[in-house]
């Protein structure tokens, strides 16, 4: 038996060990090991492997000469910050951590312990696609995967980290995850690769050009977050997770918070502008709402004109969904409609609550967007917030216009709690639109045409876009001091801490494609 464990002991001092010489090549590229970047991941002496000795079986090619153990592929779970962490990571460097047979159905296997024990999965990737010596049995593990992607939609967390590069069919699976990071420089994501792209269209690119890491944080919208070098990256992952509940079943782990939940918000009453024209930044708003300031934002650089973030009130994790006045002047557009509704559905499947901030003039016009299926996607947003079920609440800061009033979470679509500020105004429209709509006729006749419709527009302001109008409607609860707005949200999401709405018995919806 001695000899026996001693040989065990062996195997797995090769195994943690690797070829020196390909750990040189990674680092070389400014990489870290899978090992490296498990180990940064997950709290420390946490980590137990899965099929540490699993190696492939496949024959032709050279492939029976080699056979290393894990076959390019490290699974396993640990801990972070105490909670379980299911996490695969592709190892570059055993077949540049090419996805074959035997790899493939380790990272099955740990997806389905992640499903069966209802904790995140975390998955490093760092590879050149399917193992083209293996046939159509890497293209097989794929499709295994992309199933069980889907299986635990909704259900676990799923956080799919980009630290090399990702071609092919392999890129689709973290687009069926919940949130992507990227690493500038070293990551790239795409389809069809530049040769292919340059043999097709006669296109020049790099991959960095083609699928790097800005190019999907800031074009694209595939990558919710990127950073420059690896260490930032997985610490990130680390802060994200403890956002997160473990799965569909609980909530997010709530802190003890020492900014007092009854404080006073002073800065907010001089931060919006009354004039509606005028832009601010509402990263200053969430800041002072939010527990000490800090958040976590999505897609921070894609489709700027709406925010979405991740932050606590007093303790508990809520996501925020809030109008940016400074990009765009807030309008909703395709690409913000998608971002936004993308967030509101993951907020609703892993029961956080929601908070709305208002301040938005409608939806963008132009030939573009109207080809572009703005209705559509303007129907994605609509559909997500129609179908959440968790807490709530919407404050409106300023102006809430037309459509996009009603699709930013208004009390029509089922928000719990509807807040405005004295300055706010809804309306169909900008009073200055209204009145060249309903006194078309009176403006025209008039001898003076310009004074005539500044004294409507003031008459239309007075009558219908008053703060108090939709007060009086009941179609906001109350309206509130700017500065009682952070109290106000604790003491509103206290209050549905408790709140149960099922849905219609339905096998699923049909959202807007």
């Amino acid at each position: 038996m001695n000899e026996r464990i001693g040989e065990l002991a062996r195997i797995r001092q090769e195994v943690l060990q690797g070829v020196p010489a390909a750990t040189e090549a990674q680092h070389a590229k400014g990489k870290l090991t899978a090992r490296e970047r498990i180990a940064l991941l997950l709290d420390e002496g946490s980590f137990h492997e899965v099929e540490q000795l699993r190696r492939h079986r496949a024959t032709g090619f050279g492939l029976e000469e080699k056979k290393p153990y894990t076959d390019g592929v490290i699974t396993g779970w640990g801990t972070v910050d105490g909670r379980t962490v299911f996490v695969y990571a592709h190892d570059f460097r055993i077949f540049g951590g090419a996805l074959g047979e035997a790899h493939a159905t380790k990272i099955h296997k740990i997806m389905d312990m992640a499903i069966s024990a209802g904790a995140p999965l975390v998955s490093l990737n760092d590879g050149a696609g399917a193992r083209i010596q293996e046939g159509v049995s890497a293209l097989a593990g794929y499709g295994g995967i992309f199933q069980r992607n889907t299986r635990a939609s909704g259900v676990i967390p799923q956080i799919s980290v980009m630290l090399g590069p990702c071609a092919g069919g392999a890129a689709y699976s973290p687009a069926l995850t919940d949130f992507v990071f990227m690493v500038r420089e070293t990551s790239q994501m795409f389809i069809t690769g530049p040769d292919v792209v340059k043999a097709v269209t006669g296109e020049e690119i790099t991959q960095n050009g083609l699928g790097g890491a800005d190019v999907h944080a800031e074009t694209s919208g595939v990558a919710h977050f990127a950073y420059d070098d690896e260490e930032t990256c997985i610490a990130e992952v680390r802060y994200l997770l403890s956002m997160l509940p473990s799965n569909n079943r609980g909530t997010p782990p709530r802190s003890v918070s020492a900014d007092p939940a009854d404080r006073r918000c002073e800065a907010l009453r001089d931060m919006v502008p009354l004039d509606g024209s005028r832009p601010y930044d509402m990263r200053r708003v969430i800041e002072e709402l939010v527990d000490d300031g800090e958040y976590m934002e999505v897609h921070e650089r894609w489709a700027t004109s709406v925010l979405t973030a991740l932050a606590r009130l007093d303790g508990q994790v809520v996501g925020i969904v809030a109008s940016q006045p400074q990009s765009f002047a807030g309008v909703l557009d395709i690409h913000s409609s998608e971002k936004a509704a993308r967030f509101v559905q993951m907020c609703d499947a892993f029961s956080i609550p929601l908070v709305t901030l208002v301040d938005v003039p409608g939806f963008l016009p132009g030939v573009d967007q109207e080809h572009g299926g703005i209705i559509r996607h303007g129907a994605k947003l609509l559909y997500a917030y129609c179908n959440a079920t968790v807490p709530r609440v919407q404050v409106i800061l300023r102006k809430a216009y037309g459509g996009a009033y009603i699709v930013m979470d208004s009390r029509s679509i089922g928000a719990d709690v509807s807040l405005a500020w004295p300055a706010n105004e809804i309306a169909v429209m900008g009073a200055e639109g209204a009145a060249n709509v309903v006194f078309r006729r009176r403006i025209q006749a008039a001898d003076d045409p310009d004074a005539m419709r500044g004294q409507l527009v003031k008459e239309y302001k007075a009558e219908l876009m008053h703060p108090y109008y939709a007060a009086e409607r009941g179609l906001v609860d109350d309206v509130i001091d700017p500065a009682d707005t952070r109290h106000v949200l604790i003491d509103a999401l206290s209050m549905l801490g408790s709140k149960h709405a099922p849905l219609p018995a339905r096998k699923h919806g049909n959202p807007p494609a």
